[in-house]
């Protein structure tokens, strides 16, 4: 789990085949997950200046890879004694978004995020959205996008500064607003077919555990 607030910018060494390699501060150990660009990506190799992450087939069809070089967004996994300051991540990239306006006013600036339906069905006003990793409010949500406004503060701690329009970013809508959605459709769907409503308690248990 992670909380969408970035730990460093790490410079990006190498993307070779499924391999990401990282130039950072940050000292993992093998095998801890790391938040980069918003998806949760295993350590497989420490070196002196960095680590090298491990990117799956499946994973790299849901990012925009074209990102990841230059400098990333990183976050280590959330301890249980750590602050919550952002909100609740887990590192599953839901879909891609494409930048289509970026207007800056004196108190912040707005990132339009155009993005699919199907997306934008877990998005409300004032819930939470995890762009590129990192934890932001939406403003209003549209038919076909959303708007964000990024503070001064998190525009100049993230690389969102260096953002320009047609650029894709990682999008990990909010989790509770899934399971609820999720809930809610199959609720509606057992209503419509009896038959598929669960019989015992280990089909409730069985279905709590797929959350």
């Amino acid at each position: 789990m992670f909380t969408g607030l970035v730990r460093e910018f790490a410079e990006v060494k190498a993307l070779q085949n499924n391999i990401l390699t990282l130039k950072a501060k940050y000292k993992p150990q093998i095998g801890d997950s790391i938040c980069v660009n918003g998806a949760c990506l295993t350590t497989i190799k420490l070196l002196k200046d960095g680590f090298s992450l491990e990117i799956s087939e499946e994973s790299q069809s849901h990012l925009a890879l074209e990102n990841y070089q230059n400098f990333v967004h990183i976050e280590p996994a959330l301890r249980l004694t750590d602050r919550l300051d952002g909100h609740l991540l887990q590192g599953h990239i839901d879909a891609l978004g494409v930048i289509t306006q970026i207007n800056p006013h004196p108190i912040g600036t707005d990132f339009f995020i155009q993005t699919n339906f199907e997306t934008l069905e877990f998005c409300s006003p004032k819930g939470s959205i995890a762009l590129d990793g990192v934890s932001l409010t939406i403003n209003e949500v549209f038919t076909d996008s959303l708007r964000l406004t990024l503070i001064p503060h998190t525009l100049k701690n993230t690389l969102f500064k260096n953002y320009k329009v047609g650029r894709r970013v990682n999008i990990e809508t909010d989790m509770f607003a899934k399971m609820i959605v999720h809930f809610l459709k199959n609720t509606q769907n057992n209503k419509q077919n009896p038959k598929t409503l669960p019989q015992s308690w280990r089909e409730i248990d069985a279905i709590l555990g797929s959350y």
